[in-house]
């Protein structure tokens, strides 16, 4: 195994910014609300096995289907733009917002939230790019902080407040706009070689 820190870092930021944990706590708090309870331990690890499963099958899910992995980033930088857009002009595109208690750390915190189309897509283009242990190690320092901001989001409440809350958000989502444009500038160029 070949640990890159540069390689673990950079993706380690990337997947950070695009599962937006952070940006997604006023969303924690209201499924903890509706729910009652959220299993942060559980929705961790789902997470996790999503995600790492998606490493490895998830090039040849795309060849099965006769998609190129260039082709995928590409479709998914548009996802992830979307997101960004979600982000800086607080609209909500994606994220479905009605729950079952018995359901939510599931569905919708462990996926889609957590490791939903956003994640998925920039997994394969770092797969790219990337050694896959230096991926799975960001996976799972990334997992450790989902865990860490599940368990303590009351706390990052009323820490932050809401204001606090929204500025990350924002700052989040021009990260992840400067992201998605990389990937789409980069994989468009691969498909037309």
């Amino acid at each position: 195994m070949n640990f890159d820190f540069k390689e673990i870092t950079a993706a380690t930021m990337i997947l950070f910014a695009v599962i937006d944990i952070v940006g997604n706590i006023p969303i924690v708090i209201k499924l903890r609300k509706k729910a009652g309870h959220i299993q942060s331990a559980k929705a961790s690890i789902i997470a996790l096995v999503i995600m790492i499963a998606f490493v490895f099958l998830g090039e040849r899910i795309l060849n099965v289907i006769g998609v190129q992995v260039n082709e995928f980033a590409v479709a998914g930088s548009f996802i992830l733009f979307f997101i960004a857009l979600e982000m800086i002009l607080g609209i909500t595109l994606f994220k479905d917002e009605e729950v079952s208690p018995k359901t939510v750390t599931v569905f919708p915190l462990a996926f889609p939230l957590l490791a939903g189309p956003g994640s998925l897509t920039s997994l394969v283009a770092l797969r790219a790019e990337y050694k896959i242990e230096n991926i799975i190690v960001a996976i799972a320092i990334n997992i450790l902080l989902i865990y860490i901001v599940l368990k303590t989001s009351r706390h990052i409440e009323r820490f932050m407040g809401k204001n606090g809350i929204a500025v990350i958000q924002k700052v989040f989502g021009v990260i992840l706009l400067a992201i998605a444009v990389k990937l789409f500038t980069a994989n468009i160029q691969e498909l037309f070689k």
